[in-house]
């Protein structure tokens, strides 16, 4: 019988020659196989089935041009995509991405990730994801409305309450997904479950906004109260400062903890006092300036622009990576073990690279994967889902606290697997094999499809 290890170096071998120029995609892959070699050895019927080499090919790949018109009358042409991965356990679900890195590697990375992350959240949502390499950044509202228009009249083919369900994701907020709902409309009649994150208005919910960055924070109370340790009293390091990084700040300082450093892709402000949220939340939200104009109001705040000593630099006991992948390398993670860094939760996806993670678990800091600790986002999705689904509406207090609950159960689940498969304490190991199993048992329930 073949051994679990030599079944999924096998399987990953295949992956590489035939994905062999998408190195996001080949990363993400890696850090979830390694996890799952003990998970075949005792359950050999997977092997049988072939269930990996299922499972890490898209069940589908859209990709389509998005022509457009700017303000000027010149035409524009972007490339769309969505990669519906996995519907095992409930319609594709996962946010769009408008930046000019996105590309099929990224895509499907993210794709791949959001199958054991929606499978975690316990709600019956499958793996998707999509976007475009249209950069937002210094359009128009109107030259906006005529992309995401474009791309929708492409993306609603593919798309509905029940099949496939987007959401934002970085570069995608509130007004691209007002937009892309109008449009979805325009072309489909009205059908209010199609897109979460939308409008309170027009069918979102309550602490949407904020269930991501909330989210990482309750997974981080969790890592540190099983190590008898509180949010209270420590300082910390938030990369970012978009929805993420905003509402991760905000819930920090509403338990008791300091937030001294954000960032954005300009570079980042350190202040030693504290950053100032409704500051954060002018500039970023409503003026959507650069991090740079923190310091015109906070003179005692030092900002060092992009290229300078990196955010990680700065001592801390908290770090939360809440930008994009990557951005946390081996180095980075060295500095905050010798500042003395005690918990790392990921708000970003992937935000940190393969040695930066076993240089963590190496020194002993509590780490939490991103696949677990930021799916608070998609488990409020989820919840809307359901109130759309039901045509009611919960209060901001009962989606909160439902958003913790998930949080909560994210984390013992993924600990508990640790442990059961002899990783006690390693959350990337629980995170990949807890969300794999429940996949695993519904794909084969299902047969070979």
């Amino acid at each position: 019988m073949v051994s679990g290890k030599a079944y999924v170096a096998s399987v990953f071998e295949k992956v590489k020659e035939q994905n062999a120029h998408e190195e996001e995609f080949l990363q993400a892959v890696e850090e979830v196989f390694d996890s799952l070699v003990p998970v075949f050895d005792q359950y050999p019927q997977y092997i049988e089935e072939n269930l990996l080499e299922r499972l890490v090919e898209p069940e589908r790949i859209v990709s389509f041009r998005v022509p457009w018109v700017d303000d000027k009358g010149q035409v524009r042409v972007n490339r769309g995509y969505r990669v519906q991965f996995s519907s095992a356990i409930g319609p594709y679900k996962g946010g769009l991405r408008f930046h000019p890195s996105v590309n099929q590697s990224i895509v499907k990375f993210l794709g791949f990730e959001q199958i054991f992350k929606n499978s975690l959240t316990g709600q019956p949502i499958g793996g998707g994801k999509g976007g475009s390499n249209f950069d937002p950044k210094g359009k128009s509202d109107l030259e906006i409305m005529r992309f995401t228009q474009s791309f929708m009249t492409e993306l609603h083919k593919h798309i509905g309450p029940d099949t496939d369900v987007p959401a934002g994701d970085i570069g995608v907020g509130g007004r691209e997904i007002g937009y892309l709902f109008g449009q979805y409309k325009r072309l489909k009649g009205y059908e209010n479950g199609v897109l979460t994150g939308k409008g309170l208005t027009y069918g979102g919910s309550l602490a949407r906004t904020e269930a991501t960055g909330y989210g990482v924070v309750y997974f981080a109370e969790q890592m540190l109260k099983s190590r008898g340790q509180e949010l209270a009293g420590k300082t910390a390091i938030v990369s970012g400062s978009g929805n993420v990084a905003i509402y991760a700040t905000e819930k920090l300082h509403e338990l008791g903890a300091k937030v001294v450093a954000v960032s954005d892709s300009s570079g980042y402000v350190y202040h030693e006092a504290g950053i100032d949220l409704d500051l954060l939340k002018d500039l970023k939200e409503v003026k959507r300036a650069r991090i740079s104009a923190y310091v015109d109001t906070h003179s005692d705040a030092v900002f060092t622009p992009a290229g300078g000593d990196s955010i990680w630099t700065i001592k801390a006991d908290l770090a939360f990576p809440c930008a994009t992948q990557n951005e946390l390398n081996e180095d980075d993670a060295k500095a905050l073990i010798t500042n003395g860094v005690s918990a790392v939760a990921e708000g970003a996806n992937m935000p940190s690279t393969l040695k930066a993670v076993a240089a963590f678990h190496e020194a002993g800091v509590a780490f939490g994967p991103a696949k677990a600790a930021n799916a608070g986002g998609v488990a409020v999705s989820a919840l809307e889902m359901a109130q759309n689904s039901s045509r009611t509406a919960w209060s901001f207090e009962e989606v909160d606290g439902k958003l913790k609950e998930i949080m909560t159960d994210i984390y013992h689940h993924s600990a508990e697997a640790a442990e059961a498969f002899d990783a006690k304490g390693n959350l990337v190991v629980g995170a990949n094999i807890a969300g794999f199993l429940k996949v695993a048992e519904a794909m084969s329930a299902q047969g070979i499809v």
